[in-house]
Order: structure tokens, then sequence, then C-alpha cells
């Protein structure tokens, strides 16, 4: 897992670092230098280093070094020159020693790269004009450490504008802005260099693919024993959210999946899933009187999946069901309108909540921290629905908090996230316990997501087919 820090945490590995500033300095350079040959940077290109009087200007003082001795034309355009007496004052003379030439910071030019090491992760408020042209002049961006005028913690722009990197190269782990907020794609692609900094205290992590699980299958195993699981949802005119619930759940691994569904949309599911055993409610819709025969479904059931095109009206029903299902649990989209969030604690229990269910039943901020917050010692897992994806449970005993950015904004479409309860019904059933269920269906989700929106767009039929590719 990538680890994600503050601003603060950032400073305090510097300030604890065992290696001089200098020595630091040069690495982080180096690597920049280094990025820049990977972007097509070459003899006889033509680079401008955009510098600031701090340390990210110090870090561009040595990436122009580094470059000028392959043969790069380089020019640092220097908001203002450093103190004689830093480490990015010793950077700059020897810059200017190996033959780097110096501009103060004015009107752009047309060049092979520009790399922004204006400004570090601690800054704040606004680029000044000079910088502000630069911005706008169509040249290839490379920024150091996140890209100026961004705000590293919340991946807002600082007004009026920030440069728009097509890479940027960080250092020791991502920051918060990197991987959050509206305009965090302002980074562009982001490389993670290590420069010999402390351990970390991360604010959270990055799942990526060696994180996850996916149990296989015993040679004996039967459709039973594979995992099993129970869809309930549905009502007229949302007949298809259970329907793409159950699908996902047998397509990503589970041996036996029932649907159960008011009585009003029987007709229109049972015909079109026959690799699905269908039930229905005892009437038109779902009443507390159904709850106990759901129920009873639980010693054959390992995973009730419960939710998904309920439509609204159904709190009783919901709470009834809740109350009387002891086993693992997955809420999903309507299912969450019965009760603030300590309604729905028990074991091995996943709440899906987009942003807007997640602030009715939280009265929380829709952010990591106010999971956490929301949370408190709930013995629950939280998947918030979003850019990334949060998932927050328990993991070995303790709390855990992790990202999920595999899946982008394709998967803003009706019905992807009635597949994302499946899958999660899925592995819970195959054996995983809540936060890994949540925390591995969602990558493989946001992964056949990607896949699909390579060829064209992605809808939820074509995801719910698309995972089973991923179900191993």
């Amino acid at each position: 897992m990538q680890p994600v820090i503050t601003v603060a945490e950032s400073r305090r590995l510097d300030a604890e670092a065992t290696d001089s500033i200098d020595v630091l300095m040069d690495r982080a350079g180096f690597a920049v230098a280094l990025e820049a040959v990977r972007m097509g940077v070459g003899y006889g290109s033509r680079v401008a280093v955009l510098a600031g009087k701090g340390n990210n200007g110090g870090d561009g003082y040595v990436a122009a070094r580094y470059l000028r001795t392959r043969g790069v034309g380089v020019v640092v355009y220097a908001l203002a020159d450093p103190d004689p007496d830093t480490a990015a004052g010793r950077a700059r003379v020897a810059a200017l020693e190996s033959g780097v030439r110096m501009r103060p910071l004015s009107d752009p030019e047309d060049v092979d790269l520009v790399i922004d090491a204006l400004f570090g992760s601690g800054f704040r408020g606004s680029l000044p004009e000079a910088a502000i042209k630069w911005v706008g002049s169509g040249n290839r961006v490379l920024a150091v450490d996140v890209p100026s005028g961004l705000d590293a913690d919340s991946g807002v722009a600082h007004p009026p504008v920030a440069f728009a990197a097509e890479r940027t190269v960080t250092f020791h782990a991502l920051k918060l802005g990197h991987v959050q907020g509206p305009e965090r794609e302002l980074s562009g692609r982001v490389r993670v260099v290590d420069i010999g900094l402390p351990e970390e205290r991360a604010e959270f992590h990055i799942v990526e693919a060696d994180d996850t699980l996916r149990p296989g299958r015993d040679s004996d195993d039967h459709k039973w024993s594979a995992g099993s699981v129970l869809v309930v949802g549905g009502a007229p005119g949302m007949s298809g959210a259970p329907l793409l619930a159950a699908r996902a759940a047998l397509r990503f691994g589970a041996g036996a999946v029932r649907l159960v569904v008011p009585t009003a949309v029987v007709d229109r599911v049972a015909p079109v899933a026959p690799e699905i055993m269908v039930g229905s409610s005892r009437g038109e819709a779902f009443t507390v009187a159904d709850a106990a025969d759901v129920a009873a479904q639980q010693e054959r059931f390992d995973v009730l999946v419960l939710g998904p095109g309920l439509g609204p009206g159904r709190e009783a029903f919901v709470r009834a069901l809740l109350d009387q299902w002891a086993g693992k649990r997955v809420i999903d989209a309507d299912a969450l309108g019965a009760g603030r969030l300590s309604r729905y604690a028990g074991p091995d229990t996943v709440l899906t909540p987009h942003v807007g269910e997640w602030r009715k039943i939280s009265g929380e901020p829709a952010t990591h921290r106010g999971i956490v917050a929301a949370r408190g010692d709930a013995d629950l897992t939280i998947l918030l629905k979003g850019s990334p994806t949060f998932v927050v449970g328990e993991r070995h005993g303790s709390e855990a908090v992790v990202a999920i950015d595999s899946g982008g904004p394709e998967l803003a479409t009706i019905g992807t996230g009635d597949v994302l309860a499946g899958m999660i019904g899925a592995l819970m059933a195959r054996g995983l316990t809540g936060w890994q269920a949540a925390v591995s269906a969602s990558y493989w989700h946001g992964v056949a997501g990607a896949e699909i929106a390579s060829t064209g767009a992605v809808t939820a039929d074509r995801l719910a087919e698309e995972v089973r590719r991923w179900a191993w």
C-alpha cells in the first residue's frame, strides 16, 4: 500500500531527517532531472526551470545542473534569489558553476519542458503575476512536489490559477492533494521518490493490486460451499438494480445466488435470470411481515446484500430484517435510509453509501476523517463511494483507513454501485472479512471499469459481465 501524508507530516519528516538538507536536495533534484529525461528531454532540448527561493526552488537548481551535464539547454527563471547561506542558495551557485543560465522570472518562452519548482507543499495564497503568465503558456509541465498553486492538503487550487502538470515528482510519499480534492488531477501522473526520510505516519494508504485478496476454490467445493449470497431489493421501476447485484455476485465467484424481490416485479426478473434463483415477497412490496421469511434463509446463505433498488418507504422492513439477520451483511442504496449509522452496526457488516447517503446517516463530512469520526468504535466497515473511494474498518485488530483509486469518472453511471455491492457480497461469501471484501471488491470494480472505458462507455450491464475476468 502507498502511504499518503499531510503537509504537516512532510515537514516533520524533513525536520527529523538524519541526512543533511543539501544531501536530500541533491537526491530530490536528481530525481526531477531523471523524470525530465523520461519525458523526452535530452541533448539539445530546451528546458525552463521556474525556481522559487525556498527548498522547492533548490530542487529545481539541482535538476537544472544535472540536465546541463547531459547537454540540455537549461535556463532558470528565478522568482527571487535564495539566501546564499541556505541549501537552495548553495544549489544555485553549483548550477551557475556548471553553466546553467539564470534570468529573473519574466514572460514565458516556447520550450520543450517547464520544470515548476516555484513553490512546495507548504504554499498558501495565490501565484504572482509573473508565474501566472507561465501557467497559460501551453508548455508541458513537470512539477516538483506539487504543482505550484495547488493546496497539497485539500487538492484545491489557489485562486486564480495553478499549474497543470503532465507529471509530478514528489518525495517519500504521496500528499493528500495528489489523491483527493477537486483539482487533484492538476498533478498529472505522480512519481514518488525515496530520498531517505524517516518512516512516515500515514494519514491513509492507497490500495494496490497486491494488497487485495480473492480466495480460490478447493477441488471438492460445490455451489453451496463455494459461497452463497442472498440479494434482497427491487421495486416497480427499479427491478434492474437487484438483478445487477445478483449477477455481479455470481460472476465474481459466489457459488450460489438467490434474488428476493417484491411480487410486483418477480415476473420481470425471473425470465431474464435463469442462472439465479428467484423468490418473492408475500405481497406487492416488502413489509415487516417479510422480514422473518427472508431471515429464515440465513441458515443457507452466507451473506445478505440488502438494498439495491429497494425504493423509498421500506424503512420498517429494513429495520426488522437487520434485527433478525445475524450473519454477514452488505447494506446498500435504499436500505441506508433506515436510521443513523449506529443502527447498522454488527459483525461483518459493510455499508456502501455515496456522498449524499453518507451525510444523511452520519452528519459528518464525506472525507476519511469524517468516516473515522462517525464510525467511532462501531463494529462495521464503511465504504464511501467517490473519487477516491474510502474504506474504513477493522484490520488485524485495529482501525484501518485506505483509499481506492483504481477506477475513474467512467464509474459515475447508474447501476455501477449495485454491481459493487454484489461483488462485496461474493467475496464475503468466499470467506473474506467485511473490510477485506470491501477493499478488494472496490479495487477490482475500478479495474474492470477502466478496462471497459478503454474501449467505450461504461454501463452497469457491461460492468457486471466484465468483473468475471477479475474474480480469481
